[in-house]
C-alpha cells in the first residue's frame, strides 16, 4: 500500500509534466489577453461555505465531499469545486469595493470528490476556471465562453460543441418548478431513487439525471426556456445575438442545468467527442446571487470550470502531440579525473548564461556519457579530455549533424551563446 497512490488519485510524473506546462502556458497567455489575473485559494474551506454556496441538495454535498473535523472540532471540507472559495475570498478581502468588473482565474486547482473514478474525473482532479464579478450584461457570458473556446483552439482541439441554456432566476423559476412537478408527479414510480428525492427538494436537477429511465421521462417535460420571465428572456436573446457576433456556434440544450444550486440564467457546456460518455470538458454559467448568499453585497457573477485531465484526454484522443522539450541544450562529457574541475567551471558559466546544461556525475565511459546525452535530447556535447585540456582545446559535437570540431576553451561560451 505504501507504494501505491490512493484510489482515485494519480501522480503527474516527470515524464508527462511537460504536457501540463504546455497547457498552462496557453491558459495563462489567453487569460492575460482578456484581462484575467490569477487567484489562489486554500485547498480546504469551512464546510458551511459549500453547504450554503453549492447547495445542500446537490450530489456533491450529499454524497461526494471529503469532510472532516479538525483538532478544534471545526468542520472542514476539501474543496469540491473552485467557485465558492473564490467568492469567499472576493468577499473577505472587500474586492467588491474596487472598480468592477473583477476578472480572476485559477489554474491547476485541486478538486476533491468522493465518487466512482471515471475517465478524466478522479477523486482528486484539477481544474482551470475563470470568474467575473460585477457585470450583469450577457456580453460577459459570451466573453467567458469565448475564453474557453480560444484556449481549446490554441491547443488545436477540433469538433468541440457549445451547448447553452437558461435556467431562469428566483422570479421565474418557482412557477416553472411548480409546472415541472405537475408533469413529473404521475411518473414518480418510474424515476430513480435520487430523482424522487429531487422532486421535493430541487426538481430542476431531475433534468440532469443520467439514468436512462429518467432521461426518457424528462424528454417531453416543460422547458425552462419556455417559461422565462421578461428579464431572463431578454438576457438569453441578447446572449444569442452576441454569440453570433463572436462567431461562436452553439446549440440550445434545454436539459442543461449544471450540478450546482448557485446557477441562474445562463448555463453552458463544451462537449468533446472521443473521451467516453462523460464528454463535458468545460461547464459553467451565471451565479448572480452567490456573492450575497455567502455574505457579501448584491453582486453578479459568471464563470466556468475546465478539467485539466479532460483537456489532456481530448488532446490524446485527437492525436495532438505536445512537443517534448529537451532536458539539456548542452551536456559535458569528461575523460579523466583532472578534467572535472574545468567541466564544472564551464557548466557554471553555461547556466549563468541561461543555457540548460549538465555534466556527467557518475564517471561513466565516454560511450555511456554520449548515450545518456542523446537520450536527454542534448543538441551539443562538450568533450573534455586530459590531452586536449593540456593543449587548451576541447571538442564540441553537434548531436543532430553528427559533426565534431575542436575549439579553444576560452571561446566555448561565446560559441554556444552567439
Amino acid at each position: 500500500m505504501l507504494t501505491k497512490a490512493p484510489k482515485g488519485t494519480k501522480d503527474i510524473t516527470i515524464e508527462e509534466s511537460y504536457k501540463w506546462h504546455h497547457i498552462e502556458s496557453v491558459i495563462r497567455d489567453t487569460a492575460a489577453k482578456y484581462g484575467f489575473r490569477e487567484i489562489r485559494t486554500p485547498v480546504f474551506e469551512h464546510t458551511d461555505l459549500f453547504l450554503r454556496g453549492v447547495g445542500d441538495t446537490t450530489d456533491i454535498v450529499q454524497r461526494e465531499m471529503y469532510t472532516f473535523c479538525d483538532k478544534s472540532n471545526r468542520s472542514i471540507t476539501l474543496k469540491p469545486e473552485g467557485t465558492a472559495g473564490v467568492v469567499r475570498s472576493f468577499v473577505e478581502h472587500n474586492v467588491y469595493a474596487n472598480a468592477q468588473p473583477t476578472k480572476m482565474y485559477y489554474l491547476n486547482c485541486p478538486v476533491f470528490r468522493y465518487e466512482r473514478p471515471q475517465a478524466g474525473r478522479l477523486r482528486e482532479h484539477h481544474q482551470f476556471g475563470i470568474e467575473v464579478f460585477g457585470a450583469l450584461k450577457p456580453s460577459v457570458d459570451a466573453e467567458v465562453m469565448l475564453v474557453a473556446k480560444n484556449i481549446m483552439d490554441e491547443l488545436g482541439i477540433k469538433g468541440v460543441k457549445l451547448n447553452i441554456n437558461s435556467i431562469g432566476c428566483p422570479v421565474c423559476r418557482p412557477s416553472y418548478n411548480k409546472r415541472l412537478r405537475e408533469y413529473l408527479r404521475g411518473n414518480l414510480n418510474k424515476l430513480c431513487r435520487t430523482c424522487n428525492e429531487r422532486f421535493h427538494t430541487n426538481p430542476l436537477r431531475i433534468l440532469d439525471c443520467k439514468e436512462e429511465q429518467c432521461q426518457a421521462i424528462v424528454a417531453d417535460a416543460p422547458k425552462m426556456i419556455d417559461n422565462l420571465c421578461e428579464e431572463c428572456e431578454e438576457h438569453f436573446d441578447d446572449l444569442k445575438k452576441i454569440l453570433k457576433t463572436f462567431r461562436l456556434e452553439y446549440t440550445i440544450n434545454p436539459l442543461i442545468v449544471r450540478g450546482l444550486d448557485y446557477y441562474t440564467k445562463t448555463v453552458f457546456e463544451f462537449i468533446a467527442t472521443g473521451i467516453g460518455a462523460q464528454g463535458t470538458v468545460c461547464g459553467g454559467g451565471r451565479y448572480d446571487g452567490l456573492v450575497e448568499q455567502i455574505g457579501g453585497p448584491s453582486m453578479p457573477g459568471m464563470g466556468f470550470g475546465m478539467g485539466m485531465e479532460r483537456l489532456l484526454m481530448v488532446l490524446e484522443s485527437q492525436g495532438i502531440k505536445i512537443p517534448k522539450p529537451s532536458l539539456y541544450d548542452v551536456f559535458i562529457c569528461t575523460l579523466g579525473e583532472n578534467t572535472r574541475e574545468k567541466a564544472f567551471e564551464i557548466l557554471f558559466s553555461l547556466r549563468e548564461k541561461g543555457i540548460k546544461s549538465d555534466v556527467d556525475h557518475l564517471k561513466r565511459s565516454l560511450k555511456a556519457q554520449l548515450k545518456y546525452a542523446n537520450k536527454c535530447g542534448a543538441n551539443k556535447v562538450i568533450i573534455i579530455g586530459e590531452d586536449e585540456l593540456k593543449s587548451g582545446v576541447i571538442k564540441l559535437r553537434d548531436m543532430n549533424a553528427s559533426e565534431e570540431i575542436e575549439i579553444k576553451i576560452d571561446e566555448i561560451i561565446g560559441t554556444l551563446t552567439d
